[in-house]
């Protein structure tokens, strides 16, 4: 099975409130042939028969958090609906996972990404976080699952922006480029939006059969701590209340890097800090490879590395880009840095001036 036989799954997720059962429906009308699974908190389910009519199926998980109780369940949800698509269930042609408003989004992707069964024949396309323009200034300040939820989208959907001022939506957008730079934002007014901006938005688009690595990447968005064969001072970023323990950061190094130390320390920044990494996505240029390896991470999960037939363009540069909460640039830097120079039989990098 190759990649674009897949099945994408798209994560839609967003505060309370914040409009996702509503952009569900829109999304169900233009593509009916959508299998669904709904989440929500509490012992019974109500979101679900708020769901207009859908050729696909729906699941429901209810009693707890999908990203905590009930996600045991998540993954024989999947099954389950895999082995009954084109029998006893329409052949649907992708999976939406509708979280609650207080989910995180990584353990999810845990199960899509860890499961061999569900990764055999599933495909994660992307983290979609719908913003109460009303409302989200104040649920960013007080919770941080609306943090991480706008830290890890690949897109971000702005909804009731009738209701902020000009202004208070303008600090709004300001935050969430802190917060995420490379996540674009749409308007999306009473659930509407053309799903080609939502869906195969993935490093793998299932419609153009290519790598779009630049899109995805979006590396010059980010604001650059190190440059160069083995990096350069870090910029301090300044704290924003709240925001200031999530950075968004990106990292270059000119010359290849050695394979088993980047994944030595991709390791141990995992088993070590896992809850501070958000999000990471890179495209490395290995030693003894003409070919570039690229790599995404979300907490403790590890995609599978994915090594592209070409270079998508002449910058031969090994390029990261991590979203990360309480956990500082350098020491990211400098852990890449000595772990892969050490592979290499080169001596550590000096400590930070």
């Amino acid at each position: 099975m190759t990649t674009a036989d897949l099945l994408p799954v798209t994560l839609l997720t967003g505060f309370l409130g914040s409009g996702k059962t509503t952009l569900l429906n829109q999304l169900l009308r233009r593509e009916p042939l959508t299998a669904v699974v709904m989440n929500e908190f509490g012992e019974i389910g109500l979101d679900h028969q708020l769901l207009e009519d859908t050729r696909g199926p729906l699941a429901l998980l209810s009693g707890g958090c999908v990203c905590c109780q009930v996600q045991g369940s998540l993954g024989p949800t999947l099954k389950n609906l895999y082995m009954a698509r084109g029998g006893t269930l329409p052949a649907y042609r992708r999976v939406i996972i509708e979280t609650t408003g207080i989910a995180d989004p990584a353990p999810i992707l845990d199960v899509l990404l860890n499961d061999r069964w569900i990764a055999a024949r599933h495909r994660m396309d992307g983290v979609i976080t719908t913003v109460d323009c009303a409302h989200a200034r104040q649920q960013l300040d007080a919770y941080s699952e609306a943090r991480r939820q706008v830290a890890v989208a690949d897109r971000l959907l702005l909804t009731k922006t009738d209701q902020a001022t000009p202004e208070a939506r303008a600090a709004l957008e300001n935050r969430l480029a802190s917060l995420n730079p490379a996540a674009p934002r749409h308007i999306v007014t009473h659930g509407a939006i053309d799903p080609a901006l939502i869906l195969d938005v993935g490093l793998f688009n299932a419609r153009d059969k290519h790598a779009d690595v630049e899109q995805w990447l979006a590396h010059a968005r980010y604001r650059p701590v190190a440059r160069g064969a083995l990096g350069g001072k870090a910029r301090p970023q300044p704290a924003d209340g709240h925001d200031g323990r999530i950075r968004a950061f990106s990292l270059s190094f000119d010359e290849p890097l050695d394979w088993d130390g980047l994944a030595a320390a991709l390791e141990m920044l995992q088993a070590f800090r896992a809850e501070n990494l958000l999000r990471m996505k890179a495209i490395v240029h290995v030693a003894g490879k003409d070919a570039p390896v690229v790599l995404h991470a979300v907490q403790h999960v590890l995609y599978p590395p994915a090594e592209l037939r070409e270079w998508p363009d002449d910058d031969r540069r090994s390029r990261f880009v991590f979203i990360t909460a309480d956990l500082e640039e350098g020491f990211v830097r400098r852990l890449l840095e000595d772990f892969t120079r050490a592979a290499a039989g080169k001596p550590a990098s000096p400590a930070l001036a």
